[in-house]
């Protein structure tokens, strides 16, 4: 409270910061589904034979680290409007 009356901006800036660190998961999460995809092609090329069973098993993990970065984004929102 005390620091909102010296810089009234303080808790606008606060916010805006920590929204763009929450960001970050963004980016990891681009990483984890290259990184899904490229193992689900190179498994691919190894045995084409289970196909089906590596394509869901890629959707799965596809699911999975979207669902991170969604809760990242979702924490991001949290932080810039209901803070």
């Amino acid at each position: 409270m005390a620091i909102e009356l010296i810089f009234p901006l303080a808790k606008i800036c606060a916010q805006v910061i920590g929204a763009g660190v929450a960001t970050v998961g963004l980016a990891g999460a681009g990483v984890g589904i290259g990184f899904v995809f490229g193992c689900f092609m190179l498994a691919l090329s190894r045995n084409p034979q289970i196909g089906d069973q590596l394509f869901f098993y890629a959707l799965l993990g596809f699911a999975l680290t979207e669902a991170i970065a969604l809760f990242s984004l979702m924490m991001s929102f949290i932080i810039l409007f209901a803070l």
